[in-house]
């Protein structure tokens, strides 16, 4: 392939008088001006690319294969749950007697969505250990927020008005304090021990009448469950908070146990990451939210009910939050999530969570020798090391990133969390092979090879990729998100 010619843009394959397109030629031009007023009509010509239509074809044929998906390669973004998703879920959901379905339609011409919904709900309240679920919320932060209005209208049913803080642990993710802070809430940081997980001492100190919830992630954001929950979520319901579980990490939790039986109050889960839609890109996702016994009359209108006569109806509650998305949530997500757990049944989900945490160990322990492992121990479904073991070669976890670009691999999360200088966070998840994975570790260990042989083979990479080092600084402060011809 011809790099220089494929990583062009549109705009500079232009030549002028070329086109790759035939429009019939405007008969009552006379009309269309005279209804189209003059302060709508272009003054003049639109600046498109002049181009030809193998042209055309070529560059974005071309420009699509520089996309990186879970489908072209191994994609192990650490705290993203990048698992393959099953062609056959899309199948379902690209149904045109599921796709091309109306929200607005009357309730009984669409009771086989109500049908998917209400089982998915019952589906997600059995896997989460929870009375109850509501598929409203869009995406994970979404859910966060509902949530977190849920235990809002908790506390504000009792006319509990004191509580005005949230705690969150220092290794959350950066959604949980922005979530908690858009709900209102004032936020409280609770330390992390040298093992990742909560700091309990530090944590007695920060509760008291005032304190709405606890947020946190299980296992937590390093990949290393919390082992000291019961006594955690013991000291914060005792002063009459609520303990909130960041679904992000439910991957290695499935058919091994259950926030609700954890003790946690509310919920929410990124159906896009556990249970398996593509959401590369920033989207699409679903963040259903799911609740203990007793907080269901606050989850979000609508409801999906089953009803006597074995149908189902959308009812509307005067005891709920409101609503917090147009309708349902995302259906195609819902869709998708659903025909993934009847697909594994409970069965294969029971393996999802062991094979995802035997996958982690598996690649920290072949390259802990030569990358950096802050916290020992057994892992759950990911793991982070600080870069490099030999810090002299001046190579950064960035380098890293980069250079795994040239064997085809997606880098891992990098610089998150930031309990570490270099963090460089591996998620496999539960879908790849042993074969995968050795290459991965192959690629790891070459690179860590080549970082003390030849350091600046690592720093000046990638060298196999249309664009190598961008200046990232002033593309974040300065973006040219339009093309001008140099003169």
């Amino acid at each position: 392939m011809n790099r220089e010619y494929y990583s062009k843009l549109i705009f500079e394959h232009s030549r002028p008088g070329r086109q790759g397109f035939s429009l019939p030629k405007v008969t009552a031009k006379d009309t269309l001006d005279k209804a189209l007023p003059p302060h709508l009509r272009r003054q003049k010509a639109l600046d498109l690319p002049e181009v030809d239509e193998p042209t055309v074809v070529r560059h974005y044929t071309n420009s699509s294969n520089n996309n990186f998906g879970v489908d072209t390669g191994f994609y192990p973004l650490g705290s993203c749950t990048m698992k393959y998703n099953p062609k056959i879920n899309d199948e379902i959901a690209a149904d045109p007697v599921i796709s091309r379905l109306h929200p607005l339609q009357p309730v009984c011409t669409t009771q086989g969505a109500l049908e998917i919904y209400y089982t998915l709900q019952r589906a997600l309240s059995e896997i989460g250990g929870m009375a109850e679920f509501t598929v409203n919320p869009f995406a994970g932060a979404h859910g966060e927020l509902t949530g977190l209005m849920v235990i809002h209208a908790y506390h504000d049913s009792r006319a509990d008005w004191a509580r005005t803080k949230v705690i969150v642990p220092d290794s959350a993710h950066g959604t949980n304090p922005a979530s908690a802070a858009v709900c209102g809430y004032q936020i409280v940081e609770v330390k992390s021990l040298p093992d990742g997980t909560v700091d309990v001492e530090d944590l007695k100190t920060k509760l008291g009448p005032d304190i709405a919830a606890m947020m946190m992630t299980n296992p937590n954001t390093v990949g290393m469950f919390e082992k000291h929950i019961p006594e955690i979520a013991k000291l914060v319901h005792d002063c009459g908070g609520l303990m909130y579980y960041d679904g992000a990490n439910l991957n290695p939790m499935l058919g091994v146990c259950r926030p609700g039986d954890m003790g946690f109050d509310v919920m929410h889960i990124n159906l896009h990451k556990t249970f398996s839609t593509p959401h590369g890109g920033g989207g699409p996702g679903s963040g259903p939210i799911g609740v203990r016994t007793g907080l269901e009359q606050f989850l979000p209108n609508p409801h999906v009910v089953k009803i006597d006569d074995g149908k189902y109806d959308v009812r509307f509650f005067d005891s709920a939050l409101g609503r917090v998305s147009s309708w349902l949530g995302n259906f195609a997500v819902e869709m998708r999530a659903l025909a993934y757990i009847m697909s594994l049944g409970s069965e294969g989900l029971m393996k999802v969570g062991p094979l995802s945490t035997l996958n982690a160990n598996y690649i920290m322990q072949q390259l802990r020798d030569l990358y950096l492992l802050p916290i020992e121990g057994p892992c759950k479904h990911e793991f982070v090391f600080d870069g490099l073991k030999d810090k002299s070669t001046g190579v950064t976890t960035l380098n890293v990133a980069k250079r795994l670009l040239d064997f085809g691999f997606h880098a891992p999360t990098i610089y998150f969390p930031l309990l570490f200088h270099e963090s460089l966070m591996i998620e496999p998840t539960e879908t790849e092979t042993r074969e995968t994975l050795d290459r991965f570790i192959a690629v790891m260990r070459q690179i860590a090879k080549e970082a003390a042989e030849q350091p600046e083979l690592v720093k000046s990479a990638p060298h196999n990729t249309p664009i190598s080092h961008p200046d990232d600084t002033e593309a974040a402060l300065h973006p040219v998100v339009t093309w001008k011809e140099l003169s």
